[in-house]
């Protein structure tokens, strides 16, 4: 066959689809153990971070030898509070528990009416890890509770830190988000997130009681426990931070858990 013939390029052509195709094929089932292994460290880091048990630019091996000595994973039935990664019908690999994959599985989800959907999340998963932290000695110091919600362009991932009398802030921080840089993408911004430690969640009542205000927040205002400095320019992203707390600690969130833990600790 000629080499300059149409049959003859087809033929070439052909072959290098096909071995490109292998190599990348190859490439990424040899990388895929790699990239989960490194999605695995990223998520255990924002889980310390929000936490304080590490600074930034702490290496992997730190960040898991940390999480092993001072991080408990449990898993949440989120409508009855009760803690459920023991129930091996449920999960008979609790570690294999992918929330955000759950999110889009109709037997591990439910949709949320609009009325009642004020993180304009649409579906919520029916259970959630909540991770404990815990000091050197094992005592309980924190709980991280995974939270979500929808800001001006993109829907906000994070991670909220509370101590151990379930309502004052440790720390906040969104891990993943779309928001405009500049304006709502200052929720990740330190000196934004550093204002929540402190902060107080839930008012006497225990029911959802925090606000990203407009402005800046008085410190003689009676509420000013319950408020935190609105992001300038991004006034929705601000409204979308106050709703999605106000959703996962209220009752279709992580408020039917905390209130056994309450009730268990006589608080």
């Amino acid at each position: 066959m000629s080499r300059d013939s149409i049959g003859f390029t087809f033929i070439v052509s052909a072959t290098l689809c096909v071995v490109c195709s292998i190599l990348v094929s190859g490439a990424a089932v040899g990388l895929r153990s790699k990239q989960e292994l490194n999605k695995e460290i990223e998520r255990k880091k924002n889980i310390l971070s929000v936490a304080g048990l590490i600074q930034p630019g702490d290496d992997a091996k730190n960040v898991m030898k940390i999480y092993d000595e001072r991080v408990e994973g449990i898993i949440v039935d989120l409508d009855s509070g009760k803690v459920v990664t023991d129930d091996k019908e449920l999960f008979p690999n609790p570690a294999e528990y992918d929330q955000k994959a759950a999110i889009d599985n109709p037997k591990l989800s439910s949709a949320i009416e609009p009325s009642k959907d004020i993180a304009g999340i649409k579906r919520r998963e029916n259970y959630s890890w909540v991770y404990l932290i815990k000091d050197e000695n094992g005592q309980l110091t924190q709980y991280v509770l995974p939270v979500r919600g929808k800001g001006l362009w993109s829907t906000m991932w994070g991670f909220l830190a509370l101590q151990t009398d379930l309502t004052t802030v440790q720390g906040l921080t969104f891990y993943e988000q779309g928001e405009t840089p500049g304006l709502g993408g200052e929720v990740d911004n330190p000196k934004w997130k550093a204002q929540w430690k402190g902060k107080e969640v839930y008012n006497k009542d225990f029911q959802p009681d925090i606000e990203v205000i407009k402005g800046t927040v008085n410190p003689e205002s009676p509420n000013a426990e319950h408020e935190v400095d609105g992001l300038s320019g991004a006034t929705i992203t601000s409204r979308g931070v106050t709703h999605l707390l106000d959703f996962w600690l209220g009752d279709l969130g992580f408020k039917p858990y905390l209130e056994q833990v309450r009730e268990k600790e006589g608080k």
